[in-house]
């Protein structure tokens, strides 16, 4: 009967095969469902993780009567208050508005006596936090004009003008003050334009998203895009990156239908040292050939998530990112498991990169040679045991688990570079945290209309970025770009953008946080 068995071995094979698929079914409508509704968090349970809190009972875990105020000491038999607290440290440059609080008139007379009342002194009763609402007021510039009295009553009449800054936009209202708050809003608070309109309604004034958004774009072109571009230029003689690309949805992009997918590309400087920089480059694409353009002429390590596009660039060492690859093993953790069950495949491959983890941050404190000589002693063990095992493993091709392993194995030539050097990092963590306030304020307003808006917000996301990162308030540098560039000759002179930096001493001094 060798045909009946095969027959009965062709329907076992099928039985398998739906089996697999059913299960992989399960797993990826399981994983969506956890995206969905489920906490993004990918921290290990708690009993792994010692100390670790319930958000609900914390209060009453923490609470401990016999621990002191920080605001209060013993002294001699009595507590009084420390002479700094944390609050007087919140308040200590807020300007001071006093309230004097005093008897009228009528009533300074001795309630039992009728003699004239004398003040024995003051004391501060409360201190409260007043919000001043922002106001307009018209900035008019009035020119004089100068003759000579001697030369005008001859042929050749002698005439000057006083000088007056050079205006953002001609024939316009526009203001560094409020050209920098539309953009402080837009791209720090993630505030649509049509919201900002209701607010300019409510302090008077119709200003419209039409004539906000030309703001945003000349400005941006005149003004931040050649600061952008000499920030890039010093980008490019660094020797350690961190790359990221997220989608943006542009509008009126020529050629492409408005649900096409365009990308903002992110680059930022490594843990070299030296004052950071984070730039946005507007592509109407993933094509790795714009990471090549933008990049070029750079030698050193990038740092990068396993897109395949960054391959195509040349003279670079690239660097795997870890903490892409824990997330594929976290994803693979079944979401229901018995209590007293043993590690699954998922769990141990996670529990390898929490280890290379736990010994990185044990020597964050260390110089760049002393890093890279523990890493070698510490992490490069791990690392070896990791891969042994990973050779090791089955797994169920296409489930979660097997994509984590097909990861890790595709990525595996690029998860080790980072030993080479002690500046580098074991992650990207750098790149996605820096790209994720454009994602924020991406969930606000969408879409981009046009190529040219969309370019306009990649040189200011690049400028606010890197004055986060150098520790300027990013409302004072805006205005401050605004106020002086009209005026800068950059273009005969392009070493003056160096003063405009954020890390320029005069820019330190001016806007610092």
């Amino acid at each position: 009967m060798p045909n009946k068995d095969a027959y009965i071995e062709h329907l076992e094979n099928t039985i398998k095969d739906l089996r697999d698929q059913v299960n992989s079914l399960t797993e990826m409508i399981l994983l969506l469902r956890k995206e969905k509704f489920g906490s993004s968090s990918e921290k290990a349970p708690k009993e792994q993780i010692g100390g670790q809190l319930s958000f609900f009972n914390e209060a009453e875990v923490e609470a401990d009567a016999s621990v002191p105020e920080p605001i209060e000491k013993e002294v001699r038999g009595y507590k009084r208050r420390a002479p700094k607290t944390k609050r007087e440290e919140l308040l200590k440059n807020l300007p001071i508005r006093e309230v004097p609080c005093a008897l009228p008139e009528e009533e300074q007379y001795c309630g039992q006596c009728l003699t004239k009342l004398k003040a024995l002194g003051t004391q501060v009763v409360r201190e409260e936090l007043e919000y001043i609402p922002a106001k307009l007021r018209i900035v008019r510039y009035v020119q004089t004009v100068y003759e000579c009295p001697k030369c005008k009553h001859t042929d050749h009449p002698y005439i000057v003008k006083a000088p007056t800054p050079t205006s953002l936009m001609s024939h316009s209202l526009a203001s560094p003050s409020s050209v920098a708050n539309v953009m402080y809003q837009k791209y720090v608070n993630s505030m649509p334009l049509y919201r900002q309109e209701k607010d300019w309604e409510q302090l008077g004034i119709a200003l419209s998203r039409a004539t906000m958004a030309n703001w945003i774009i000349r400005c941006s072109e005149d003004y931040l895009k050649p600061v952008a571009v000499h920030l890039r230029k010093t980008l490019l003689e660094r020797n350690i990156l961190h790359c990221d690309e997220t989608p943006v949805q542009v509008l009126k992009e020529d050629g492409k239908k408005p649900q096409t997918k365009s990308y903002m590309w992110l680059y930022r400087t490594g843990n070299n040292g030296k004052s950071p920089i984070i730039l946005y480059d507007y592509q109407p694409s993933r094509n790795g050939d714009h990471a090549v353009t933008f990049l070029k002429d750079f030698k050193g390590y990038v740092h990068s998530d396993g897109y395949s596009g960054y391959n195509k660039l040349s003279n670079i060492i690239r660097c795997g990112c870890w903490a892409h690859l824990r997330r594929k093993f976290v994803e693979a953790i079944p979401s229901k498991k018995a209590k007293d069950a043993p590690l699954t495949q998922a769990e141990i491959g996670r529990d390898y990169c929490n280890q290379l983890f736990h010994i990185e941050d044990s020597l964050k404190n260390l110089v760049a040679e002393e890093r890279y000589h523990k890493r070698l002693e510490l992490e490069q063990p791990v690392l070896e045991a990791f891969w042994c095992w990973l050779d090791g493993v089955t797994a169920l091709k296409g489930s979660a688990l097997g994509k984590a392993i097909t990861y890790a194995l595709n990525q595996r030539k690029y998860m080790e570079n980072y030993l080479l050097d002690g500046r580098c990092a074991i992650s990207n963590n750098a790149a996605e945290n820096a790209i994720r306030p454009f994602t924020v304020g991406r969930k606000n307003w969408l879409f981009a209309d046009t190529p040219q808006g969309a370019a306009a917000s990649a040189a200011i996301y690049s400028l606010v970025e890197t004055a986060k990162a150098n520790g300027l308030n990013v409302y004072t540098y805006l205005e401050y770009l605004l106020l002086y560039m009209p005026d800068t000759p950059w273009q005969s002179e392009p070493g003056l953008l160096e003063d405009l930096m954020p890390w320029a001493p005069d820019v330190q001094a001016e806007c610092k946080q």
